[in-house]
């Protein structure tokens, strides 16, 4: 008897963390995480960690790769949202993530319209499924 896909990746989802406790972080502008907390998903913890990155002229490469390299690694994050023009400033560190959870999408930003070119999981599915440009 074969199974239902979507049980499988239920299956999966349940194996990997806790859906009741999976978060969305935000890596981005003040405009975007703003609309994203007013959405309802700000999170702070016990610890006083946050799942939210405000990024503006003032900060570093740096810091967003700290931001991205903690929230990859927490086990309560099922999604990381970046801008897209933040994505492109710690890029390398983008194209050799390769977990599936959290997964990253990369979302426009009012400034700077989206980019199809630029995502990473845009060009992977573009690869894998043979489409040329």
């Amino acid at each position: 008897a074969s199974r239902n896909p979507s049980c499988v990746l239920c299956d999966m989802a349940k194996k990997n963390l806790e859906l009741h406790d999976a978060l969305i972080a935000v890596i981005g502008d003040e405009d975007t995480v703003t609309g994203m907390l007013l959405a309802g998903v700000g999170n702070i913890d016990a610890r006083k960690a946050s799942n939210f990155v405000i990024v503006d002229s003032k900060t570093s490469p740096g810091q967003i790769e700290e931001a991205f390299t903690r929230f990859t690694s927490r086990s309560d994050i099922a999604v990381l949202l970046i801008n897209q023009y933040i994505a492109t400033m710690i890029r390398p560190l983008l194209d050799a993530y390769e977990s599936t959870t959290p997964a990253i999408l990369e979302i426009p930003s009012k400034e700077h319209p989206y980019d199809p070119s630029q995502d990473a999981i845009h060009r992977r599915t573009k690869l894998l499924l043979g489409i040329r440009d």
